[in-house]
């Protein structure tokens, strides 16, 4: 008999729409990664300053965040022990750069409150794909 536990069917659609999400957070990088400075200078003049001046630092905590987190819901996806570390290094990838985005540049005073909508909403789906990975570590689900 076959004791190999399995995830569940909504779990599995679950990590492959979070593969899609995390598809287009790799789009909105290579999206911002490759503004022109004549794309930039449509912008306002707040926020101009603030693409022309991003640290690579902030660059690679991005890419970290989104490839990590494209890589480690394919795993999760494919039920695969290895999504939580992939994670947990997505999620600091996320952190960091929230900390560039809220700290250090203090996009609320440039950009306004509405700028908070989406950092909020990846914080919370990277953390919810973490503690899912976790979770199926621990129940024997994630091989």
């Amino acid at each position: 008999m076959n004791s190999t536990k399995r995830m569940s069917t909504g779990l599995k659609v679950f990590a492959w729409l979070m593969v899609l999400w995390n598809g287009i957070g790799v789009a909105a990088f290579f999206s911002q990664i490759m503004m022109t400075p004549q794309m930039i200078a449509q912008l306002p003049e707040a926020q101009q300053a603030v693409y022309r001046d991003i640290p690579v630092w902030s660059y690679s905590a991005y890419a970290m965040a989104v490839f990590g987190g494209l890589t480690g819901s394919i795993l999760l996806a494919l039920g695969k022990k290895l999504a939580f570390p992939v994670l947990v290094l997505s999620l600091a990838g996320v952190i960091v750069q929230q900390y560039y985005n809220f700290v250090v540049i203090d996009a609320i005073g440039i950009m306004g409150w509405g700028i908070v909508v989406m950092p909020v909403i990846v914080t919370t789906i990277a953390l919810l794909l973490v503690l899912i990975s976790q979770r199926g570590v621990r129940a024997g689900w994630l091989h």
